[in-house]
This record gives C-alpha cells, structure tokens and sequence, in this order.
C-alpha cells in the first residue's frame, strides 16, 4: 500500500478517524494465497472474525474461497455475500442452541466440535430437525505456536478443542451418536506465527493422529489444519509468504494421507489491504516524552491496548526532521496507547496519520465505549 501525494490529497477530504482499504491490493493478495493454495492441491476457507466488511466479504467470496464462522452472525452473512454454504465450517467452544440450529438449516459443510458435551447437543438439536450434523473434531494437539500469549490456542491450557487424551472416551461416545457424521479433524494452534517451523511440529502430530483414526476404521474425509500464518507487522509492504507456507505442509504431511487438506486464513488475506487513518488533535508536551493525541482511540483499533501488539505509523503530510513521540487517542483510558517513543517526522496539529496492518482485527473489534462513533470505511475503488 503506497501512500502517494495523490492518495494523501483524497484522504484528507474525508473525515477522520475511519479505516481505508487497498482492494486492488487485497485482490492482488487473494490472487497468489489462492494461486498458491491451489498449486498443491489444497482449499482456503477465509477466516471471518479477521474482517467481515460486506464489501471486503464479496470481494473474497469472489476467488472461491469456503467461510471459516465463529458465529451464526457471521454464517449468516458468509452465506448473504456469495461464501457457499457446502464450503461453510462452523469453529468456537461455545455454539449456542440457536446458531447450531442456524447451521443446520443453511446445510453448513461441518460443524468443528470442540468438546463431548458439544457434540451431545449437536446430536440432540440435528434430531429434533429432522437433520445430520456433519463434524470435524477439532483436536488440541498441545503444539506450541511460539507467537502472543493471548492468541496460543493449541496447548493442553487453552479453552479450545478436544485433548488427545480424551479422544478414546470420544471416538467412543460418537459412535453411538445417530445424528452424528463424522468428517474429520480439526487443528488450530494460534494467530500471527511468524516461525514456520512451528507447523512442521503440526504436521507430525497430524500424521500421528491420522494414523490413530485410519487404524480404527475411522479414516477422516477432511483435515482442516487451522490457519495462523503471521504478517510482518514492522514492515506492512512485505507480502506474506503463501507458497513457504504451504510447502510446510505439503513437504511434512504423511504422503500416505488422502484427505481433503484445507486452511483458514485471515489476518494473511486482509491485514495489509487497511490502514487505520487519524488526525491530530494536539501535541502534548510531557515529563520524559511528547505524546501526540489523535482522533482514532482504542475504541477503534483494540489490539495495542488488549495485548500490546505493534502497529507501523505513519505520518502522512509531514516531511519534517524526525522526532520521538507517544502516540495515544482520546479516550478516557490509560491503555489508550498505539506506541511508545516512535520515531514520526515532527508533527503538529491536523497532520495524517496511517496505522498501518489493521485490514485484520481492526475495524471487527471497534466498539463504542465512551459513547464513540464506529469508524466508517473508505474504499480504493471509490476515491
């Protein structure tokens, strides 16, 4: 995302704080992760909850992708922009009666159990609609994602999926499940990993658990291996890394596995296309740093402030010598933070700035805390 003269000048026509978005780059992106993903004979069912902005939906559904769902919410609104309901899986510890109930009716491709007690319900509430209820197990394969604490999903601590140590008391309680079938596994080990190797590790516990069902008569139809693949968030320019990333698993996957491979991106697919667009209020003076107060707060991008993570800012309309500045928003919070001692070109009140990486988790976590309006969006294609 280049943010030329000319863009800055069209910017500034719009009132900020609001979120603007690269949709020739995000199409650019969507064309090489499908590209890539299709080279090896794979399927990418988008992660919803990274940013389901109508437009940005339509745009993704376009290049084939199936719909990874949180929600009945967000399967409602898979299915209203194009995603297909046969490519819709259904994740999250916990589904309520009513959206179980939504799935069912759509004809979602499966549902991603995450517990005994959930696979009950779904055989209780299937049965009372005259209905099957397609699942993956997903599997907690206890594999560290060495990324954010808060976004490790795959270990024997987190709340997600079924222990491997529980899986006899499952495979046993599902076979007497009448309105049960049984499609396959499901992992998921955490958001933003940078290290590849962490799914090699995956792919051998993978090829372990394959091998456990396959020898009990239960040879999964589908393995649906999460997704998780991190951006560079110091470098927002840098493109993601598909083809290393599907290699992984095309190389450490057991060659003897004939199961349908599927991924669920999101923060790869959008992060890169947004950017959160602020103005200054004021430049703030204090004891040991310059705090510089914008428009935009944590009521419009949470990540900094919900677990510290790193955003690149950018001044837009200064080409002054640089200086060292807290950036921070309005709100009535000391975690209103987006960063500490960043070096920005001097900046003054009214200057432009980019927060740059927030296609992903930035407008989907906005909220209205303060009494806040929601940020709206700015679209490419319309300036």
């Amino acid at each position: 995302m280049m943010f030329t003269t000319e863009l800055t000048g069209k910017l500034k026509r719009h009132e900020t704080p609001f979120y603007y978005y690269d949709l020739d780059l995000l199409r650019e992106t969507l064309a090489v992760a499908s590209g890539e993903a299709a080279k090896r004979g794979f399927k990418v069912h988008y992660a919803v909850k990274a940013n389901f902005n109508p437009v940005i939906m339509k745009i993704i559904a376009g290049y084939g992708f199936g719909a990874d769902c949180v929600s009945g919410n967000e399967i409602d609104l898979a299915v209203n922009c194009g995603f297909p309901a046969d490519e819709t899986v259904f994740a999250g510890v916990g589904k309520s009666d009513r959206e179980i109930e939504t799935a069912l009716k759509l004809g979602i491709k499966c549902f991603n159990a995450e517990s005994a007690a959930e696979l009950e319900v779904l055989n209780e509430i299937a049965g009372k609609a005259g209905r099957r209820a397609a699942v993956a197990l997903r599997i907690n394969p206890n594999v560290e994602a060495h990324t954010l604490k808060h976004i490790t999903t795959g270990t024997d601590e987190n709340k997600f999926g079924i222990r491997i140590a529980e899986l006899e008391k499952v495979i046993s309680l599902l076979s007497g499940l009448e309105n049960i079938d049984f499609r396959g596994i499901h992992f998921h080990i955490g958001s933003q990993i940078t290290d590849l190797h962490v799914y090699r590790n995956l792919c051998l516990r993978v090829n372990e658990l394959w091998q456990w069902f396959t020898d009990r008569g239960m040879e999964p139809e589908d393995i649906n291996l999460g997704g998780g693949l991190g951006i560079s968030y110091e470098e927002p320019d840098r493109f993601p890394s598909f083809a290393d990333y599907f290699d992984i698993f095309r190389e450490h996957l057991d060659r003897k596995i004939r199961s349908t491979i599927s991924f669920e991106l999101g923060r790869s697919l959008t992060a890169g296309c947004g950017a959160l667009i602020s103005k200054v209020l004021y430049v703030k003076p204090g004891t040991s740093e310059t705090f510089i107060i914008l428009d935009a707060g944590m009521t419009d991008l949470l990540r900094p402030a919900l677990y510290h993570a790193f955003h690149r800012i950018e001044n837009l309309t200064s080409v002054l010598p640089p200086g060292k500045y807290t950036v921070a928003g309005p709100i009535c919070e000391s975690t209103d933070i987006f960063g500490k001692f960043i070096s920005l070109p001097e900046t003054g009140r009214g200057d432009l700035i980019a927060i740059r990486s927030a296609g992903a988790y930035g407008e989907v976590m906005a909220m209205r805390y303060n009494m806040r309006s929601l940020p709206p969006a700015v679209f490419s294609d319309d300036i």
